[in-house]
């Protein structure tokens, strides 16, 4: 049976919308944050509209197939968690083949857009594959598997700025190493919600690979990406507005910082802050243009 619906009143086409989480979106915004910043820092805050129009649409084309690639890796795990066990194919509302067939379908709509890219950012765009296709079986190897997902992040900058430029130079590594580092931290606070199913699973995740450490290693990560911005902000020249929007947003770091620390916080709180990070990250994009 290719379709089972979770109940009478929900159509295949709702169905295939919570498998690639699009009744999410701040998921889905967040991979796009990135590459919003490195195409704007490239092009000094006026991007062609219709580069705008292909990256966007290629970070949710990328971010379809990569969720419905986790959720076929993870369709016997998910059932486990309390937060994914009503995922379409962990529930079986789905099967196998349809969630092979909207991943293909995904990844095919990110391919073509990729054939819009020059040379550069095209093969960077198929080096980017492997690493969405393999970071779901981190956690099965690897002790710290956010960082493979910060690492596919990271992709979107290195695409995004040689979109612009055809090259990649110091201030695309500044940019980078800031994402990679931001998603390592926001992306540890998500896993935080799921450590005692994890932890009975017996898969990794960084909230356990650094234990009663976790907060600290978090403000570790947003820390380091404050001073990498920082660092991009003076090599590129950015102006006033640059520097008050990362301030801001290093108080939304430290604050979450400090509320992680509380033994007491509720499980829910880290669902919350990893949306805030949205607003974050957009509340940069807008210093990031501004900014020229």
């Amino acid at each position: 049976m290719l379709y089972k619906p979770k109940s009478n009143q929900e159509p295949l086409w709702l169905v295939i919308v919570r498998l690639l989480r699009w009744h999410k979106p701040e998921g889905r915004l967040i991979l796009m944050i990135p590459a919003l910043w490195a195409l704007f820092l490239a092009a000094a805050g006026k991007p062609p509209l219709p580069l705008v129009g292909v990256i966007i649409l290629g970070t949710l084309a990328t971010s379809a197939a990569g969720c419905v690639v986790n959720d076929l890796w993870d369709r016997d795990i998910d059932p486990q968690v309390e937060r994914t066990r009503d995922r379409p194919l962990a529930s079986r509302a789905l099967s196998i083949k349809v969630g092979i067939v909207v991943g293909i379908i995904a990844l095919t709509c990110a391919a073509v857009l990729a054939f819009y890219l020059n040379p550069l950012s095209f093969w960077l765009s198929v080096a980017a594959v492997p690493v969405i296709l393999l970071y779901p079986g981190a956690k099965r190897v690897f002790p710290i598997p956010q960082l493979v997902l910060s690492i596919a992040w990271g992709f979107a900058v290195l695409i995004s700025w040689s979109a612009v430029t055809q090259n990649i130079s110091l201030p695309t590594w500044l940019l980078w190493g800031a994402t990679v580092l931001w998603t390592l931290g926001f992306d540890t606070i998500y896993a935080m919600s799921d450590r005692e199913d994890d932890r009975r699973i017996g898969v990794n995740s960084s909230a356990l690979f650094f234990g009663q450490h976790t907060p600290t290693a978090i403000g570790i990560f947003f820390a380091a990406t404050t001073i990498l911005l920082a660092a991009l902000g003076i090599s590129i020249q950015l102006n006033a507005a640059f520097w008050i929007t990362l301030i801001i947003s290093s108080i939304g770091w430290f604050w979450q910082y400090l509320n992680l620390k509380n033994p007491k916080i509720p499980n829910h709180a880290y669902g919350q802050m990893f949306r805030q990070n949205v607003w974050i990250g957009f509340l940069l994009l807008l210093g990031m243009i501004i900014g020229f």
